[in-house]
């Protein structure tokens, strides 16, 4: 259902405590509870702050008035001496309910207001209920505003800048994805990045998506455990890894309206597991560029805090925020390291366990395009319900790279540092690192790059490229046997990357 819906059905069933949590106190009231009270409650809507008391906000008649309530408690009489059916919005009430007196006045009111027709809705941005009320409020989050919201914000600019104005220049293409990049913004802060877009291109355009996500950041900031990663790399810059590149292009589409009318159901993300420094970290990297997604990273160890349940609420704020800056990419990285006290023979008084399921549960059912992409190194590691069939799309398992996947990785990083590939032999090259993986590679070609810097500042040469290889050991040769554990255990359980 609908917030609306819910509210609704709440006044209809004669709840008397309710308490909705949204930072759009002005969206709330015009959206939802003016049109609730108008329809349920003949109207009768006031709202009470602090610093102003009472304040009525329905058609005004004969009977109806502003209420002087200066304090909490005042604020509750008012509520039980008023005599007919009533929406009672008390805004920021959560600062007070530490006191008992309220609590038990609230207790009170809660056994007589339904049979009333009377309501108390607790605005706010953020709500937690006493243990002592915890059983007597419904709690409902108001989330921010959808697609339709939002188009009918960029409708009604267009309409204020008339239907001929050149500052509207927005494909079709670029307008969707615009009100996508938007999902997750308060209505105030989409008007005003889309205001901060007019105002720096001249003119709202196609390329008013990367100011969106450049405001998305401060969302993700405010969270305290997501990270808002930027990223320069390209999937050009990834080297090897074709079916797993192959595949990623082709669910990138899928994140569109057209895919929804085709009837193709939004990714939910993939799993890479494999061998250390072969580019696992780097594609979700690769991919948040190429699909102009905001990268979250997620470090797992500030999840798990000291306190009876702060792990589990941490992991509720972190899907929460994920879903507020959707469509976005989820990047867990080593998740082994963040579940590995899940099982059952681990001591940790089942938090990880917890955790996990609460993970889990939010990976089957979120709503929201957020593309979970988790990496891990270790698969003995991996509890078997993260792995099952329905939690991610694909596993894929990250293997050495091959010839020509070397190759080509000493091409990507010889580009980077402003050498061109075709000096060099790369099949040569290639041969002579068998074994190696793309961080070896990466610093073969730093190795030898420091090598001609020292040596007069020359121009790198093959044989420094050769001479630095020869002084690798590689990681296939230090943990061979755990990589070909590795390898038997994904043949039959995992969709190869290369």
């Amino acid at each position: 259902m609908t917030t609306y819906e819910e509210l609704e059905v709440a006044l209809r069933a004669r709840v008397p405590l309710i308490a909705l949590v949204t930072p759009e106190e002005a969206r709330a009231e015009e959206r939802l509870l003016i049109p609730l009270a108008r329809e349920w409650r003949e109207g009768r809507l006031f709202t009470w702050t602090t610093t102003r008391g009472y304040r009525y906000r329905g058609e005004r008649t004969a009977d109806t008035e502003d209420l002087p309530a200066p304090d909490p408690l005042t604020a509750l009489d008012v509520v039980a001496a008023y005599e007919e059916p009533a929406l009672f919005v008390l805004k920021d009430f959560h600062h007070y309910l530490d006191n008992a007196t309220l609590q038990r006045k609230l207790r009170d009111l809660a056994a007589e207001l339904g049979a009333q027709g009377k309501h108390i809705l607790f605005l706010s941005p953020r709500f937690h209920a006493p243990d002592d009320l915890e059983k007597e409020i419904l709690t409902l989050d108001y989330p921010p505003p959808g697609l339709d919201e939002l188009s009918e914000l960029l409708a009604s600019l267009e309409t204020d800048l008339g239907p001929e104005s050149a500052l509207v220049r927005l494909s079709p293409d670029g307008r969707e994805r615009l009100l996508k990049a938007a999902l997750g913004l308060t209505l105030s802060e989409a008007e005003a990045v889309i205001a901060k877009a007019l105002v720096r291109y001249g003119a709202l355009t196609d390329d008013g998506v990367d100011l969106v996500l450049a405001e998305k950041k401060q969302i993700v900031r405010r969270s305290g455990i997501l990270e808002f990663y930027e990223t320069a790399e390209a999937l050009e810059d990834v080297g090897g890894l074709g079916a797993l590149k192959g595949w990623l292009r082709r669910r990138h589409q899928a994140f569109s309206e057209d895919a929804r009318e085709y009837g193709l159901p939004t990714p939910k993300g993939i799993l890479l597991l494999g061998v250390q420094g072969c580019g696992k970290s780097l594609v979700p990297k690769a991919i948040s560029r190429e699909w102009r997604m905001p990268l979250l990273r997620l470090d797992m160890g500030r999840v798990f805090g000291k306190y009876v349940g702060e792990s589990e609420a941490a992991i509720r704020r972190v899907a929460q925020t994920a879903e507020a800056v959707a469509p976005a990419i989820l990047w867990i990285d080593e998740i082994e390291k963040g579940f590995a006290g899940s099982s059952s023979e681990a001591h940790d008084t089942g938090v990880s366990a917890r955790v996990l399921g609460s993970f889990l549960t939010w990976m089957q059912e979120k709503q929201k395009p957020v593309f979970v992409f988790a990496t891990a190194n270790q698969i003995r590691h991996l509890p078997p319900e993260l792995l099952r069939k329905g939690r991610f799309d694909e596993l894929f398992f990250v293997d050495l790279p091959g010839p020509d996947e070397r190759a080509e990785i000493f091409a990507v990083h010889l580009r980077k540092r402003r050498r061109s590939p075709e000096r060099f032999n790369l099949a040569s090259l290639a041969a002579k690192t068998e074994g190696f993986t793309g961080a070896e590679i990466e610093q073969v070609v730093n190795e030898a790059l420091y090598t001609a810097y020292a040596d007069g500042r020359r121009e790198l040469a093959e044989p420094d490229l050769n001479a630095a290889a020869e002084e690798v050991i590689p990681i296939a040769v230090t943990m061979r046997e755990s990589i070909t554990a590795m390898r038997n255990w994904a043949a039959t359980r995992a969709r190869k990357a290369s």
